[in-house]
């Protein structure tokens, strides 16, 4: 991308002369600005970007993409459109006024992703396991093409157009995350992105608080099937109904996985071996695949279903898809570390659901050790589905732990569904969000050699201190 470039996604025109400059990189946090990079000032519930703009030209930034005035900065305003006498007197490093910058953003990435138009994209959506998802498919179609994916989970109206402005010429495939609070959000990512191929995961109460109902979420999720082409395909999970009903509302070809022999690519023989990964049989075709792979859980093998689908659909043949899926890298999100006491803990706190929660319960109870001891905090964002999310969660843990403890006040209903369900009074313990340093002295009284210690909770908990801390010498 140039500048050239730049004032053609946003205006339609090009300049009649210059603007040849590279444009490097795209960024929204003046920190991130290198030589050459674009900087947009979005104003932020604590920070507005229009006051770091000298500080991204500093960095080295050519371009700030402002919705307002900034003081000693050469600006040229395309409110009205291009002007080419304003282009002439117009120097860099400079300030592109447009009316407001987030449009300017989403605009620009989307006129630069119609000038790829052999770049195909790949939507993700679902409740649980977007991010997993995103990045096994994208180490799956990198065994043969050069892909392109979002970084972190930059899956929202901002991340999605940043990371498709550094999409370039040679990129192959674009792997895209795509996020869902309320109705409408994927619809806008698919008109910016226009993906070939949609993948949903499943639906599930998260989010719940914002869409309403589990119905809301489910049409929410359905935009992107919508969005495809006919020539699309929409890769479906056949074991979850709200996702299987979602086949009337493409007119793209529907490509079912799961777990049944109903679905185009299934599983069979699932078995969680640990912290050694899964075994299972891939059927597809009058194929059957016998695999081990490096992924932790029985759940896993959904994330595999959809990887695989998608790499069938992009043309590769099962010994890249093997590798692919193999890769040291496939092993996602949940970490081991080890305490002092010689216990392992099991780090799964980037975030929760019910189902993701039920998931690594299962992983939990897949897992050889002395006793097994849970650490379950809030699973926010639950809305009408909270208090029952919270109760078949603590149900399960009584099946499969030998200690709980919750943390927070939501999460307090795990604790008195695992009571109802068996688990001994004297086993459970709760605790308030303000509690952190009381709990992690309850669990290191608990910990013992060859003791195994899930922790898990919603973001907002932060449960990764609680890792920090047991990890940590007393």
């Amino acid at each position: 991308m140039r500048v050239a470039d730049v004032i053609h996604g946003l205006t339609g025109q090009y300049p009649p002369h210059g603007g040849q400059e590279p444009i490097t990189a795209a960024v929204i946090d003046s920190r991130r600005a290198t030589p050459g990079s674009l900087f947009i000032a979005l104003p932020g519930e604590h920070h507005d970007g229009h006051d770091f703009v000298a500080d991204a030209f500093a960095r080295g930034a050519r371009l700030a993409l402002v919705h307002r005035e900034v003081p000693d900065c050469p600006t040229l305003d395309l409110r009205g459109g291009f002007d080419p006498a304003a282009w002439d007197a117009f120097q860099l490093p400079g300030c592109l006024r447009v009316e407001d910058t987030l449009r300017g953003l989403q605009t620009l990435a989307r006129n630069w992703r119609r000038r790829l138009p052999d770049l195909r994209v790949v939507g993700i959506t679902g409740s649980v396991g977007k991010t997993s998802t995103k990045e096994l498919v994208a180490q799956v179609l990198a065994q043969r093409y050069r892909v392109l994916k979002n970084p972190g989970n930059y899956n929202n109206e901002i991340g999605l157009p940043l990371t498709l402005l550094h999409a370039r010429p040679e990129h192959q495939w674009a792997v895209l995350e795509m996020g869902f609070y309320v109705p409408g959000d994927i619809a806008l990512l698919c008109d910016i992105a226009q993906p070939h191929i949609g993948v949903v995961t499943n639906v599930g109460m998260v989010h719940a608080e914002r869409a309403g109902s589990q119905e809301a979420i489910a049409q929410g999720k359905a935009e992107l099937v919508e969005a495809l082409p006919p020539q699309g395909a929409a890769v479906l999970n056949y074991d979850d109904p709200w996702v299987r009903g979602m086949a009337g509302c493409t007119a793209a070809r529907v490509f079912f996985y799961g777990l049944s022999p109903e679905a185009d690519l299934w599983a069979s023989q699932v078995e969680g071996l640990g912290l050694d990964g899964i075994r299972f049989v891939f059927h597809y075709r009058g194929e059957a695949v016998p695999v081990h792979l490096p992924l932790l859980g029985r759940h896993a093998v959904q994330l595999a279903l959809r990887a695989a689908a998608v790499g069938l659909l992009a043309g590769l043949d099962w010994p890249d898809l093997l590798r692919g899926l193999r890769a040291d890298q496939a092993q996602l999100r949940v970490m081991t570390v080890s305490t002092p006491q010689g216990a392992l803990v099991i780090d799964d706190t980037y975030n929760a659901a019910p189902q993701s929660m039920l998931a690594a319960l299962n992983l939990l109870a897949d897992i050889q050790g002395r006793r097994k001891i849970a650490i379950l905090g809030d699973m926010l964002e639950l809305g009408p589905y909270a208090e029952a999310g919270h109760e078949m969660v603590g149900a399960r843990a009584a099946e499969v732990v030998d200690y709980l403890l919750t943390f927070g006040p939501l999460a307090r209903r795990m604790a008195q569904a695992a009571r109802r369900a068996g688990l001994p009074a004297a086993r459970v313990a709760a605790f308030d969000a303000d509690q952190v340093d009381a709990l992690v002295a309850h669990a290191r009284r608990l910990l013992g050699p060859d003791d195994v210690v899930l922790v898990k909770g919603s973001r907002g908990m932060r449960m990764e201190r609680i890792v920090a801390a047991l990890e940590a010498s007393p």
